[in-house]
């Protein structure tokens, strides 16, 4: 299922729908505990991951690192991928083997409007990582820093 990883989405998909098509199974992992849907999301592969995900790909498995495809969908900036994976039960506040959330990788690479998403769909902003780095102290500029402190702001102010 190494064509999930493929750059070029429509083959990606192309190649993914004929592999399970011929009963390929899309639950088999690498030797890292990658899955086809871990490098689906970290190539932003989406109609790719969709595809996956009907032929039970579950969102919810680990690699080595202890990354989930949401992990990687974070980092990478994908808010189509990061919505998907969300809506198919990934867990918003898993760790990583680095203590890191989605909301640390997404904050990391300076990508405000996937942080926003993950905000929106629960994400905690007092988990430390393993440094004791809250996500917002790794924002690389002040505009993520103020984009997200907003929406935590405007967010605190509806649930109080």
């Amino acid at each position: 299922m190494i064509a999930s990883s493929l750059k070029d989405s429509s083959t990606s998909e192309t190649l993914t729908t004929l592999l399970l098509s011929k009963n390929a199974d899309p639950t088999l992992t690498t030797n890292t505990g990658a899955t086809a849907l871990h490098f689906a999301a970290s190539k932003t592969n989406l109609d790719t991951a969709k595809k996956l995900i009907e032929h039970k790909a579950s969102a919810r498995v680990k690699d080595k690192r202890g990354q989930l495809p949401l992990h990687r969908a974070a980092a990478v900036g994908n808010v189509p991928m990061v919505k998907l994976l969300l809506e198919s039960r990934s867990p918003v506040n898993a760790t990583d083997g680095d203590g890191c959330t989605a909301l640390h990788h997404a904050i990391a690479e300076g990508h405000g409007d996937t942080a926003m998403v993950l905000l929106k769909a629960g994400a905690e902003t007092d988990k430390k990582d393993n440094t004791g780095a809250l996500a917002l102290d790794l924002a690389p500029d002040a505009k993520v820093c103020f984009d997200v402190l907003t929406l935590v702001a405007v967010k605190n102010r509806v649930t109080d």
